[in-house]
């Protein structure tokens, strides 16, 4: 099978013109049958490693996922897109799952989404009904979860090498965007695929911008993170329910769009939030880790860190929710000591001592990103094996303007009262140390010596800042374990000496060089109609009940606000607008655009884009030379409603709608054939009294939903220019 046909799926499903990353050569490994386990980044693509060859290859293509709300996702996105796809879980009827069953017994799915319980129920009927079926690929994702040395380990997986034992000539493809090398060897030999083929992308995420802030007060300090993005739709972790709870209660009450989500909330109130937040109700979702596997929600701005993740993985993941679309987009996280030696307590695996050794190694890992004064995507990119040389200048060490000051004298301090001490306390017991501290939990014998209060004058905060500038240059090294202290090394004896000057940090107020990477990463679009373009997107999103980004991208509306396309050859160029979505969506979103540019006399920037390679556009056409508009009408002829013509050319409803429009105003097609006679009227009201809009999505608002966007056009199709205006012209040009 050519990878030129894998190329035009690509092209005409999705709107994309390239593929990236390793993408191209998984999906050729795949159509030539051989195992793959794929290592990609969240938002690296990694859905159409396998959704692509699901398309090429002669059968169904079983996709087992871990989360209901990720297979929903999935399932959606592909159906706009024009693809048989559908789901098994819990949440469907008996006569939903049946309908599904005959629906792949027929041959009519492409993709079949389900759990791993479901695949391996007791009595194995699933994989006898699988064993009648003609299977073409077997797609695990979240495939790290097949390994306890991860971080969402799920036991089901355990029993997915049954796969291969079943249906040995059938390919399995693996997909995670976290894994070390533990995980990765659990994978290869778990799911019984230990001669796949290997494609590791780059985890790089250079859109988002990594940040730590000491967790001093940090409500406050989120309410001035949250203060500049009120617009954006965000994650916040936080450790446990009840927190969770508590913060997205102040949040609204500080006028936030805030709902919570933990494992405690009843599975509808669940439900009910994730669907809210996914569909852009909410804006912000406080959650626990239980919250966010698999979500597949594009334009995520922000991801927030109130505790501390237990490993570099789970921080890596979760932080890989935000900007999956590509866009800038923040990672912050608020970092204490105290949360460490909090977590550790919960490290432990009882009668795992190997286990445990290797966790408490991970949460020490995770302490030093938080402590980090180093590039923190450098560290990020080695800790997966990746190799980093350069600072990435995309985190606030990196964009960071510091101010160096002579601090042997506080070094000295407080590497005397490492040694006083005797090499055996932490660092918040140290600071209480040398600036004095009355508590009880300094020992007497310490308050009698000379270092005692010596460092008074320095405020706490600082204290700490200039412990870890001494860690980090190595005066001062930090012990593992659940209760670290601070010793010397071989460099403080010549400091207490007097023998090695020591240049220290002023403590940091953060202030960035330059605004990250912005105007690299996103696009200096038109912020006024990009919010016009996501109304119109909010109208089609609420029509068919499904996330506004399932529709458009934020990525792909900041490129129509930034090129301003103005005929159907320019928005096709725009990326993520593909045949069907511009068939669907296209006529309405050029509308916009257009009446927006004569408002403000601006013209179209597509000739800025950059240039990728260009395949000529060709008319679909049948083997009589027909092109798809007249397949459509010789159909709707023969006496095929809307529903069944879309349903044999494999096309959406709205798709036929615009073919057959195109003849209403050729006199081809009449218009009672297409609209009953009494919304004619009504419709031809709504056009005259939003003529000076340009825009469709108003009239649909204004008439409800009992009017489609189909009968809309075709009412100005049927009428001529007199009355229907500039906007009948812009209709029947797009």
């Amino acid at each position: 099978m050519s990878i030129e046909k894998a190329r035009e799926i690509l092209k005409h499903r999705f709107g994309f013109d390239s593929f990236r990353m390793n993408q191209e050569a998984v999906i050729e490994a795949v159509l030539n049958k051989k195992d793959c386990v794929v290592l990609m980044p969240t938002g690296g693509g990694k859905s159409l490693c396998y959704q692509i060859p699901a398309l090429m290859l002669d059968g169904l293509t079983v996709v087992i996922s871990p989360l209901i709300a990720l297979m929903k996702d999935q399932v959606d996105a592909l159906r706009v897109n024009g693809v048989e796809a559908a789901f098994l879980n819990s949440t469907q009827s008996g006569s939903e799952q049946v309908a599904v069953f005959r629906a792949v017994r027929s041959g009519k799915l492409k993709l079949l989404y389900v759990a791993p319980e479901r695949l391996l129920q007791s009595g194995d009927q699933f994989l006898d009904f699988l064993r009648e079926i003609n299977i073409s690929l077997f797609a695990i994702d979240e495939a790290h979860c097949i390994s306890s040395w991860g971080h969402d380990f799920r036991p089901e997986y355990l029993r997915l090498a049954t796969l291969k034992r079943e249906f040995p000539q059938i390919p399995v493809v693996a997909l995670t965007a976290t894994a070390d090398k533990l995980v990765r060897k659990d994978i290869f030999e778990r799911l019984n695929i230990k001669h796949a083929e290997l494609f590791m992308s780059s985890f790089n995420r250079p859109n988002i911008f990594y940040s730590v802030e000491p967790k001093r007060k940090s409500y406050d300090q989120l309410l001035d993170f949250l203060e500049k993005r009120k617009e954006e739709s965000g994650i916040i972790y936080c450790l446990s329910r009840s927190s969770v709870d508590s913060l997205a209660a102040d949040l609204r009450d500080e006028g936030f769009s805030a709902l919570s989500y933990h494992a405690g909330l009843d599975k509808a109130t669940r439900d009910k939030h994730q669907e809210s937040f996914l569909k852009d109700d909410t804006k912000i979702i406080v959650a626990t880790i239980a919250f966010g596997m698999g979500i597949d929600k594009s334009n995520v701005r922000f991801v927030v860190h109130m505790d501390l993740p237990k490993n570099i993985e789970s921080y890596y993941q979760e932080t890989g929710r935000a900007g999956r679309d590509g866009l800038a987009s923040d990672a912050l996280l608020f970092f204490s000591w105290g949360d460490v030696i909090k977590l550790k307590g919960f490290a432990e695996v009882e009668g795992n001592a190997q286990q445990s050794e290797i966790m408490l190694k991970k949460l020490d890992t995770m302490g030093k990103f938080g402590d980090l004064r180093a590039c923190r995507r450098r560290f990020l990119l080695n800790y997966f094996s990746e190799e980093s040389t350069t600072d990435c200048g995309n985190c606030d060490n990196c964009t960071t303007e510091v101010e160096r000051f002579d601090g042997t004298v506080i070094a000295q301090k407080a590497l005397s009262a490492v040694y006083r001490t005797n090499q055996r306390f932490g660092l918040s017991y140290l600071v209480d140390f040398l600036r004095g501290s009355q508590s009880e939990k300094i020992r007497d014998e310490h308050k009698n010596l000379k270092t005692y209060g010596v460092g008074a004058d320095v405020s706490k905060d600082h204290w700490f800042e200039y412990f870890k500038d001494l860690i980090a240059q190595g005066f001062i090294a930090q012990t593992e374990g659940q209760y670290p202290v601070l010793v010397l090394t071989e460099t403080s004896m010549d400091v207490l000496a007097g023998k090695t000057p020591v240049q220290l940090t002023k403590a940091r107020i953060k202030e960035e060089k330059t605004k990250r990477l912005a105007q690299e990463i996103s696009y200096p679009h038109i912020p006024e109609l990009f919010d016009l373009l996501r109304q119109v997107r909010t109208v089609f999103a609420r029509g068919e009940n499904v996330p506004p980004y399932v529709v458009f991208s934020d990525a792909t509306l900041v490129e129509m606000a930034t090129y301003l396309p103005q005929t159907e050859w320019e928005m096709r160029k725009i990326s993520g607008v593909g045949d069907l979505k511009f068939d669907k969506y296209g006529a309405d979103f050029l509308n916009e655009i257009r009446n927006y540019c004569v408002r403000n006399s601006l013209v179209s920037r597509i000739d800025l884009k950059s240039p990728k390679r260009e395949r000529k556009q060709r008319t679909k056409r049948d083997v009589n030379g027909k092109d798809t508009y007249h397949m459509s009408l010789d159909l709707f002829r023969g006496g095929r409603s809307i529903p069944e013509i879309a349903r044999e050319r494999g096309l959406g409803i709205t798709t036929i709608e615009n073919h057959l429009t195109r003849f209403i105003a050729t006199g081809e097609v009449s218009l009672d054939q297409f609209v009953s006679l009494e919304k004619v009227e009504t419709i031809r009201e709504a056009i005259v009294n939003f003529a000076g809009s340009n825009a469709l999505s108003p009239i649909k608002e204004y008439l409800g939903e009992g009017y489609s966007y189909g009968e809309i056009r075709a009412v100005m199709a049927a009428f001529d220019e007199q009355t229907t205006g500039d906007l009948s012209r812009s209709a029947e040009a797009g």
